[in-house]
C-alpha cells in the first residue's frame, strides 16, 4: 500500500530560520519579517483545513515552547510509522532537531493507532551518522524500495541498515544542484506516487546511476514526470500522493510548486489524481522544506 489517509502534523509555535540546518539546507531564506511565526502558523491552519476539506484524517499535535525546536513543523524527518505496527525514529544531522522526539508525540499517536514495535536509531548521531527518514529516503512501499540521494544526512551505512531491517532494496545516487551543490534530501528532487514518478533527472549527474534509477521507474510500471532545476527549487519535487477516507487518491503540493508546473505535467499528474495545493510560502522560504515534508504518514493500524 502506496498511500494513506492518516497524516501526523506538528502545528507550530516558535517557527523561525534555523541557522543549524541552513549549513546544507540551501532552499533556505532567511526573511526579515517579525511575523514569521504568525505567518507560518496562518499557512499551517489553512494547509491543514485544505485537507480535511478532502476527507484526509489528519491528527494535529501542537508543539511546545520548550525546548525551542524551529523545524518541528517537518515531522517525517524524525519519525516514520509502518504498516507491520513499528515506528522508526532517525539520527538527525542538527542538535536543535534531535529534540523534536518528543514523548507527548509518541504519547498522542499511541492513543490513536496500535503501536507494536519501536525502533530507535538516534544512537547513531553519537557516530555522527544521520538518517532523516522519509527526508533521506523515499519509499516505493509496493515494491520496497528506498530510493536515496546520499549526502551528510543521509548516510550509506544506515540506510542499508534500514532497508535489511525492513525487506527494501536501495537504489541510491548523489544528486547535485545547479550550482554543484549535494542536495542535503531526496523528497525535494523526487516524488514517488502508486502510478507516477515526480523527478528532477537532471539534478543526477552519472550517467549509470540516472538509468539505474530510470530503469527501476520503468521496472515497477511508473510513469515519469520529469521536473527542472527551476521546478525543483520551487519545491514541484515536494509532493505526496495521499488517499481520503473514500479511498479517493489525491497529490498534496504547496501553491508555489503548482504554479511553477506546465499544463502537460498538470495534465499527467490529474490522469491519476486530483491535486490538492496550498500557499505556504514561509514556511518554505524559512525552513527549506514543503508540503512533503509538513506530513509525516500513517500505516498503523487503527485503535478499536
Amino acid at each position: 500500500m502506496q498511500n494513506t489517509s492518516h497524516i501526523l502534523m506538528i502545528q507550530p509555535v516558535q517557527f523561525t530560520f534555523n541557522d543549524e540546518t541552513a549549513v546544507n539546507n540551501l532552499f533556505q531564506v532567511r526573511t526579515a519579517s517579525e511575523f514569521v511565526q504568525t505567518n507560518a502558523l496562518y499557512e499551517f491552519k489553512t494547509f491543514i483545513e485544505t485537507l480535511q476539506k478532502n476527507g484526509i484524517d489528519v491528527t494535529v499535535i501542537e508543539d511546545t515552547l520548550e525546548p525551542h525546536t524551529p523545524d518541528s513543523i517537518f515531522p517525517n524527518n524524525w519519525i516514520s510509522f509502518h504498516k507491520n505496527g513499528s515506528i522508526i525514529l532517525y539520527p538527525m544531522f542538527a542538535l536543535n532537531r534531535r529534540l523534536e522526539r518528543k514523548i507527548a508525540v509518541l504519547d498522542r499517536i499511541r492513543e490513536k493507532f496500535q503501536i507494536d514495535k519501536i525502533i530507535d536509531l538516534s544512537y547513531h548521531e553519537s557516530e555522527n551518522l544521520f538518517l532523516e527518514g522519509t527526508g533521506s529516503m523515499v519509499l516505493d512501499r509496493v515494491y520496497k524500495i528506498a530510493y536515496a540521494c546520499l549526502s551528510e544526512r543521509t548516510d550509506l551505512t544506515l540506510l542499508n541498515k534500514f532497508c535489511n531491517s525492513e525487506g527494501y532494496r536501495r537504489i541510491s545516487f548523489k544528486a547535485l544542484d545547479q550550482a554543484g551543490q549535494t542536495i542535503y534530501h531526496t523528497n525535494v528532487m523526487m516524488c514517488v506516487a502508486e502510478e507516477y514518478v515526480v523527478i528532477c533527472l537532471d539534478s543526477i549527474a552519472n550517467k549509470a546511476e540516472k538509468q539505474a534509477v530510470t530503469d527501476s521507474f520503468l521496472l515497477t510500471n511508473k510513469e515519469i514526470i520529469p521536473i527542472s532545476f527551476d521546478q525543483m527549487n520551487r519545491f514541484a519535487g515536494n509532493m505526496l500522493q495521499v488517499k481520503n477516507n473514500s479511498g479517493e487518491k489525491f497529490v498534496v503540493m504547496s501553491t508555489q510548486a503548482f504554479l511553477s508546473l506546465n499544463e502537460e505535467q498538470i495534465e499527467k499528474l490529474e490522469k491519476y489524481n486530483p491535486i490538492i495545493h496550498s500557499d505556504i510560502t514561509t514556511i518554505e522560504t524559512n525552513g527549506g522544506g514543503s508540503a512533503r515534508c509538513m506530513m509525516a504518514e500513517v500505516f498503523l493500524e487503527l485503535k478499536n
